[in-house]
């Protein structure tokens, strides 16, 4: 009679999906306690510093606005604001992975690289789309096409409106948020610096836009660079689809070149031209005025050099894929003049025309047995 042995085999490893899914549990309970603190009136005081924004100030009704204006400035208040909406960033960015960018890739069964870069556009392309939405309805609500002069009028623009403030800080806080993605998304050490790179250079602009009360700038140069980039990343989706799919790729080509001659002209524009002019060019802390010779060249000097790295690293991913094309096509044609001096007459009418291989002359008898050895 067989005895059966009790099992010594170790229990399953916790899958990819779970793992996520419980450090996005886990931030949602931290997010519903700052919630829940605004139900009692011991904790209202401190929650609310986290959900809300602060620094409003009202300003009275004149003759040009009939009504009474809320505006908004920043403070060092604004960081509980960030850290609170970068929570709910990581919660939407789980939501987004679980039931939509999974549910996707267990259909179309990709490798582990493109399993990744998938992820990685579908998650980029939700967020760069609903950013360029928001944007442009601030841009038009605000009178920003209409006047382009308002990029560098009444500078410093160290009163905001409500949605100009909320959209900063959620720029801030999804862009924070990348950093701990990178832990649960168990993202590979050979992409972690690349990663980086790019959010950092994200972080680094947007709050130098923000603190330096160049909000307008900010706001009109981020939308046209995440218009390209929701190009990139949707075509990229398309091509995982279908990889005969290349013509988002040529058209994002254009616009990415387009983009950053646009930026470069809006920012000498704004900075080189309409503050350089402007009256007051003293340091004001108290006022936020931060237009001086040396951080007018400091903000042109680092968007020059951004959009220079961004220019090398689109060239040298040009030239990568126009390598990679060559070759795959170099073979094919140095077959050409050995398969038609091997062969008849005969074999090569039935091959081609002119001696020229066709598809069905590629998969003869001869060529599959010679593979098979």
């Amino acid at each position: 009679m067989a005895i059966r042995r009790k099992s010594t085999k170790s229990p399953p490893i916790l899958s990819h999906e779970f793992v996520v899914q419980n450090h996005a549990d886990i931030v949602s309970c931290v997010a519903m306690v700052f919630l829940l603190g605004l139900m009692f009136e011991i904790t209202a005081k401190a929650a609310i510093i986290f959900v809300t924004l602060q620094y409003n100030v009202t300003l009275p009704a004149t003759e040009q606005a009939t009504e009474s204006a809320s505006l908004y400035y920043y403070g060092i208040k604004d960081l509980a604001t960030v850290f609170f909406y970068m929570l709910v960033a990581i919660i939407i960015h789980a939501i987004i992975q679980e039931y939509m960018l999974d549910k996707i890739n267990r259909r179309m069964h990709f490798s582990k690289t493109k399993h990744s870069k998938f992820n990685e556009s579908g998650q980029l392309s939700t967020f760069y789309l609903f950013s360029c939405i928001w944007g442009i309805y601030i841009l038009v609500t605000e009178n920003y096409i209409s006047d382009p002069t308002i990029l560098w009028r009444a500078y410093p623009h160290n009163l905001m409106t409500f949605q100009v403030k909320f959209f900063y800080i959620l720029q801030l806080a999804y862009w924070f948020h990348a950093f701990p993605e990178l832990y649960f998304q168990k993202t590979k050490k050979e992409d972690i610096p690349r990663q980086l790179v790019y959010i950092g250079l994200y972080l680094f602009h947007i709050a130098g836009a923000y603190l330096l009360n160049l909000n307008h700038l900010g706001l009109v140069l981020l939308v046209l660079h995440y218009f390209v980039e929701f190009l990139f990343h949707i075509s990229r989706l398309f091509y995982f689809s279908d990889e005969k799919y290349q013509k988002g790729f040529s058209l994002w080509a254009v616009l990415f070149v387009f983009g950053r001659l646009l930026t470069l002209i809006l920012s000498v524009l704004t900075v080189g031209f309409g503050l350089a002019r402007a009256e007051n060019q003293k340091l004001d802390f108290s006022t936020g005025n931060f237009n001086v010779l040396a951080v007018r060249i400091a903000v042109l000097a680092s968007i020059c050099i951004t959009q220079a790295f961004m220019m090398w690293k689109f060239i040298n991913f040009q030239l990568r894929r126009w390598r990679e094309h060559s070759t795959f096509q170099a073979p094919a044609v140095k077959k050409k003049p050995a398969v038609a001096k091997g062969r008849s007459s005969r074999k090569g009418t039935e091959n081609g025309v002119n001696g020229t291989v066709t598809s069905n002359g590629a998969d003869s008898p001869r060529n599959r047995k010679e593979k098979s050895s």
